[in-house]
């Protein structure tokens, strides 16, 4: 079937079986490989998007689920050539070390920045507790969002 979903806002096409993953369609047909394929079931973070300014994993959503979703990527928060504040509070408090869990944990901080610009600590490690870090960067990683707290997103 062909579905048309809208990712980074622009409208795409996807010619796939309905049981697609939104994950395989985004890395696939759409070329962006920034969420990334961890445990296929959900569990680790590393497929996060935003659906709906939501963070949701992409490796358990059907392009079926996706369609009429306005969808963005962590290569659709900040132009071409520029980083979004809140990846450049990541590369400057040095909050990744192997990068698997970043772009997940970098969603789930947009999002809870959009709802609450100036979150807690123990709020903080809420939105980062569906990622699994192997690198253990999490006092890194709160720091990072620390710093971002009441930046215009």
């Amino acid at each position: 079937m062909r579905y048309r979903l809208d990712v980074n806002g622009e409208m795409r096409e996807a010619d796939v079986p309905a049981s697609t993953t939104l994950l395989d369609v985004l890395r696939e047909d759409f070329g962006l490989t920034g969420s990334h394929l961890g445990c296929g079931h959900g569990a680790c973070g590393a497929c996060y998007v935003l659906v709906d300014s939501e963070p949701a994993a992409s490796c358990t959503m059907s392009v079926e689920e996706a369609e009429g979703r306005h969808i963005v990527t962590v290569e659709g928060l900040a132009p071409a050539g520029s980083l979004h504040p809140v990846q450049q509070a990541f590369v400057d408090g040095d909050a990744m070390q192997c990068g698997a869990c970043t772009t997940g944990m970098v969603i789930s901080t947009v999002s809870l920045l959009m709802k609450n610009p100036h979150p807690a600590e123990g709020e903080i490690l809420d939105a980062m507790s569906p990622h699994l870090c192997r690198c253990g960067a999490y006092g890194r990683v709160v720091k990072a969002v620390q710093s971002v707290r009441g930046v215009a997103l």
